[in-house]
């Protein structure tokens, strides 16, 4: 398919973009007329400027953000996004994103009168070793815990959701039920193969590029695309036994929390508020022990000493691969009934483990449970922080914080009280980061450049450099509004 001028200039393909990397300012973009040929980019895979794929491709999970990119690829191979980036900087194309399965909540992956590159086309599972698995960037975590779950094995931590796509997580962290023990799925990540801002395929990894290796894993697609991806394996249970757990308040709640933390009693550690019809809240401890089919369990000794409303106990013993298939059910329920389609102004955060109690309580006094819904939860669980080796995770400076998120489903399909919600979850988050909190970088409310120079902290100039050399022209990941 060729374009021809008109259609070039209406699509804002034909832009040219310059880029300056001044020491501590801003990075910038600046649109003048092109004197470049129009031919479209010499990929193998499709280059779509159908109106149906480009509208396809203007919304994201939260539904709150739409953005209609001029043009979708998608691609064959790694090669077909190192041209399309290389062509992009000649035409000068302003904003190249790439996306996988489209979860993100506040238009992170979305390029208004760009590109965005489908990575759905790259999802094939490559190897299956012992200790590891090579897998294609666009892959769900579904099928490679299909892939690797016949020969035993299982990636340390996986999402609560495994809808989500490998790429789309290591790009911001990866964060599960095992980070309580385990850490991010960043950290887990053996080497990745990535293709610059400038079109560049290489191959990273702790001792080669590092540098590149560190500014991608939760570097929010700044300097390249991942492609694929090398992930550490583990032995896999073959089934879990999950504790479910009532308590009357979040003071007895938190302090259960952190015994089981420290006696490292269960392999999976979790906790909610849920909205309980009331108005007010129901608190919900959710522990889970990985075992053989063969294993013998004292369940008494497992919850010895804890403060839960006891009678309400819901015990459950499946396979490891339906246990961690279970948000599916949700998901299938919501999609049903209509909810799965709304807007979700999502809150996702870290608090010091010293201050969760006392911010939690404060956060929770002022939130309306029927604005989360009757199926959305705060999340609100330990974790340990010495697992966590990825330099651009941010998180509190303590040794335990605390996971915070505020996950709304709402009954109403309302965009304008969704975005009456972006301001309160501004506001919270201002809170939190004025307690020595942090946010997990997907969250639905706005952030300028100075507020993720500040977020990155001491990790910013080595971010900021990194885009420089790796993205020179700017192309990639617009949607944060970093740069």
């Amino acid at each position: 398919m060729t374009l021809d001028r008109r259609e070039l200039l209406q699509t804002g393909l034909g832009l040219t973009a310059t880029f300056a990397c001044p020491a501590d300012s801003a990075l910038s973009a600046e649109a003048g007329p092109s004197n470049v040929s129009l031919e479209v980019p010499p990929v193998r895979g499709e280059f779509d400027t159908g109106t149906e794929s480009c509208a396809a491709m203007a919304g994201d999970f939260g539904n709150i953000v739409h953005r209609r990119p001029s043009a979708v690829l998608r691609p064959e191979s790694a090669r077909d996004i190192s041209s399309l980036m290389r062509w992009a900087a000649r035409k000068g194309v302003k904003k190249v994103t790439a996306r996988g399965q489209g979860h993100s909540i506040y238009g992170r992956s979305l390029a208004e009168g760009g590109v965005v590159i489908d990575m759905r086309t790259l999802k094939s599972i490559r190897h299956v070793e012992a200790d590891h698995i090579i897998v294609d960037a666009g892959a769900s975590w579904e099928s490679v815990l299909e892939a690797t779950l016949p020969r035993g094995l299982a990636p340390p931590v996986l999402t609560n959701y495994l809808g989500l796509s490998v790429g789309g997580t290591l790009a911001v962290g990866g964060i599960g039920g095992s980070s309580s023990r385990h850490g991010m799925q960043t950290d887990h990540a053996l080497s990745l193969d990535i293709v610059t801002g400038g079109g560049e395929e290489l191959t990273c990894s702790a001792t080669s590029h590092s540098d590149l290796f560190d500014m991608a894993r939760a570097g929010l697609g700044q300097c390249g695309v991942i492609t694929r991806a090398t992930l550490r394996l583990v032995r896999a249970p073959q089934r879990v036994r999950r504790f479910q757990l009532t308590y009357p308040d979040l003071g007895p709640l938190t302090a259960d929390q952190f015994r089981l933390l420290d006696e490292d009693r269960f392999d999976q550690l979790q906790g909610a508020a849920l909205p309980d019809g009331a108005g007010g809240w129901r608190y919900q401890l959710d522990a889970a022990v990985f075992h053989d089919s063969d294993a013998d369990f004292n369940d008494a000794a497992l919850l010895e000493s804890l403060s839960d409303e006891r009678e309400n106990l819901i015990v459950t013993d499946l396979t490891f691969r339906d246990d961690a298939q279970a948000f599916a059910k949700l998901e299938k329920m919501l999609r049903l009934n209509g909810q799965w389609a709304n807007p979700k102004p999502w809150f996702l955060s870290f608090l010091p483990g010293s201050v969760a109690q006392q911010v939690a309580r404060e956060v929770l006094g002022v939130l309306d449970s029927e604005e989360i819904g009757p199926f959305g939860r705060i999340t609100y669980y330990p974790m340990h922080t010495d697992a966590g080796r990825t330099p651009l995770v941010q998180i509190p400076a303590e040794k335990i914080v605390f996971p915070f998120n505020v996950i709304r489903f709402p009954l109403s399909g309302d965009t304008s009280l969704a975005m009456r919600t972006l301001e309160r979850n501004r506001a919270l988050y201002e809170r939190i980061r004025g307690i020595g909190g942090t946010q997990y970088p997907v969250g639905a409310f706005p952030m300028s450049h100075d507020d993720w120079r500040d977020h990155f902290g001491a990790m910013w100039p080595r971010l900021r450099d990194a885009k420089c050399r790796y993205d020179p022209a700017n192309l990639l990941s617009s949607g944060y509004d970093l740069f």
